[in-house]
């Protein structure tokens, strides 16, 4: 997995010294050795390329449960119904590779054959070992499918006049051939 555009600069400012910038590109670097472990080796393929501002990825596993908060201190776990599906995705920045947060995603799947499923909502997941973005669906079977992902520009502030210019436009990535594995774990 690897992204092929070359990344923004970071140029250190009145925000952001040349010691920041070298820590986030180290916080951003362990993030992305989490992620192609997961995405290349945990889930059931998974795959990575540049959009715009991001680097988006992918990772596909069958369904699981997890835990949702139902009230104060109140966790129930939910296990899966009838989805077939976990479809998680990373969207990080392109320049240090950090996690990016608080990002609205949709995404649709579409079957070599047959009718799309989505567009669905895919919403944050905390997770022990990587945070992402992550959701149960129920998708016709197993095969060859396209993903298309859309990212909206998120509406948090941005720091810095050098650096802060980015994700203000709307983002969508493909796809082409995600091997899609269904089931429940």
């Amino acid at each position: 997995m690897t992204t092929s555009a070359r990344k923004p600069p970071e140029k250190p400012s009145d925000e952001a010294d040349r010691h920041q910038i070298a820590m986030a590109k180290k916080e951003g670097a362990a993030y992305h050795a989490s992620l192609k472990y997961m995405a290349g080796e945990v889930a059931d393929s998974g795959g990575m390329k540049r959009a715009g501002d991001y680097i988006v990825a992918y990772a596909q596993e069958r369904a699981e449960g997890m835990y949702m908060l139902k009230g104060e201190d109140k966790l129930e776990w939910d296990a899966p119904t009838d989805e077939n599906c976990h479809l998680e995705i990373s969207v990080s920045d392109a320049g240090d590779q950090r996690f990016i947060p608080y990002l609205e995603i949709m995404a649709t799947l579409t079957p070599k054959e047959g009718k799309a499923v989505g567009p669905f909502e895919v919403p944050f997941v905390w997770h022990p070992g990587l945070y992402h973005y992550g959701t149960n669906i129920k998708v016709p079977g197993d095969g060859d499918y396209r993903l298309d992902v859309t990212i909206k520009p998120p509406t948090f502030m941005r720091h810095d006049e050098v650096n802060g210019k980015r994700y203000a436009k709307t983002v969508e990535v493909t796809f082409e051939k995600v091997q899609i594995k269904t089931g429940q774990e």
